[in-house]
């Protein structure tokens, strides 16, 4: 499939887009913190490098999901709902941490992530009425959220 052609209008939205929703998700981490040593790390828990690292390639995918889905050609208020459902989805993200690191709860964070995995199900979903090459950019971010939910659990159970 061939890549198709960016104005430079696009080109601006789209690195807008890419630096936004870094941004955006950086902050907790940046305001909180992100602090491992109050509590038990379990076996599976990657080396803190690996954390900035594929966030920041989530959050890369995501922008690029929105850029597509802001650019599809599918009716106004698919497009419209793709974003609210997005927007839903990225606020809990962005909740996690200041639950899980700032109030130090393991069971509120695993609270929040449950419900952040399942709305980027719904958020799959909705993109995929819009444009499914966004949908698919969204799936590592379910993978890896996935992944995380396992930890979360691990350290509620204690390891």
């Amino acid at each position: 499939m061939p890549v198709p052609r960016l104005t430079p209008r696009e080109w601006i939205l789209l690195l807008g887009l890419l630096l936004g929703v870094n941004a955006a998700g950086a902050l907790p981490a940046v305001f909180v913190g992100a602090e491992t040593t109050w509590f038990d790390r379990p076996p599976l828990y990657p080396p803190e490098f690996v954390f900035p690292v594929a966030w920041t390639a989530l959050f890369s995918l995501m922008a690029i999901g929105l850029f597509l889905v802001l650019r599809a050609e599918a009716p106004p208020e698919l497009v419209r709902r793709a974003l609210a459902v997005f927007g839903g989805q990225f606020a809990l993200n962005l909740v996690w941490t200041p639950v899980f690191f700032g109030l130090r709860s393991p069971i509120g964070g695993l609270v929040v992530i449950v419900a952040l995995w399942f709305a980027i199900l719904l958020t799959i979903r909705v993109f995929d009425r819009v444009s499914r090459p966004a949908a698919a950019l969204l799936v590592p971010y379910l993978a890896w959220v996935s992944f995380a939910a396992f930890l979360n659990a691990a350290i509620v159970l204690g390891g």
